[in-house]
């Protein structure tokens, strides 16, 4: 259902939507140093319910983690509130969604847009690696570092898009959007619902208790996953995702006005006026 999706290469997915869900509207951010690829199996689920679906590739990603280092968090937010807003304007309900990186912004877009609700999955909003207080001066002195890897990683070998490296430059910029997201989560009112893996090597929990701490929405609901790593969205607990969501979406979508039997009978009465 993807219109510039390939496995091979990664690329924005859009779908216009079909049927009753057509009206609902899903924007999908993926993550850090990766592509669309990480959620594709995700978007593709929800257009093949109806949904009307976008996950754009954010600037910097799915070329070469040079092209990473050259971007500010900015670029990467805009990009995915300008999908977001295409995909509002021509949708009745528009959800955000997205995966670590993906779901910072996501719900950093929940706060300054009037979304119907929010869906992340292991989103970050804090580090394990304490030297990255510091990392606005040791980007001078060391430019990439290999990414996290998961010692026993449950799901298969896929490949995603992510760089074999990340520019410590992007890091920099990844905590500078952390920190301008977590200032905003208080605005964030809408139904949430957030997916947090067990074991996480990438996304600590404090992360988790942040969110909770921070935002401002009363309904709220975390979605345990038992078996999965990081990119949960391609591993053991992807379907559990995809179903809650879906019926997530459906739930908290406006309820489509169909007119009763005597609205659709009853005649419109030209408007009259009055004679004195």
């Amino acid at each position: 259902m993807s219109e510039s999706s390939t496995p091979m290469a990664p690329a924005a997915f859009r779908y216009p939507g079909h049927g009753a869900n057509a009206g609902t509207g899903v924007a999908i951010c993926h993550g850090f140093t990766g592509s669309p690829l990480s959620v594709l199996p995700w978007a593709e689920h929800l257009a093949s319910l109806g949904f009307a679906v976008s996950v754009p590739l954010l600037p910097g990603h799915g070329t070469d983690w040079r092209d990473l280092a050259r971007h500010r968090w900015q670029d990467w937010y805009g990009a995915f509130e300008s999908a977001y807003l295409e995909l509002a304007a021509g949708t009745r309900d528009c959800f955000v969604a997205g995966l670590s990186m993906g779901g910072t912004i996501a719900l950093r877009t929940a706060a300054r847009h009037p979304v119907a609700g929010v869906a992340v999955v292991n989103p970050g909003l804090s580090f394990y690696d304490r030297r990255v207080r510091y990392i606005g001066v040791l980007k001078y002195l060391q430019r990439t570092t290999v990414p996290l890897r998961e010692a026993e990683p449950t799901a298969a070998t896929t490949e995603d898009g992510d760089y074999s490296l990340t520019p410590l430059a992007a890091v920099h910029e990844l905590r500078k959007l952390f920190t301008a997201t977590l200032r905003e989560l208080p605005a964030v009112d809408v139904p949430a619902l957030v997916f947090k893996s067990d074991t996480d090597p990438v996304v600590p929990a404090s992360s988790l208790d942040l969110l909770r701490t921070r935002i401002g929405t009363r309904e709220l609901s975390v979605v345990p996953l038992p078996g999965s790593g990081h990119v949960a969205t391609l591993d053991v607990d992807a379907p559990l995702i995809f179903s809650r969501s879906a019926a997530f979406f459906a739930r908290a979508a406006a309820p489509v006005q169909t007119p009763t039997p005597a609205q659709r009978l009853t005649p419109v009465q030209p408007a009259t006026t009055e004679q004195p």
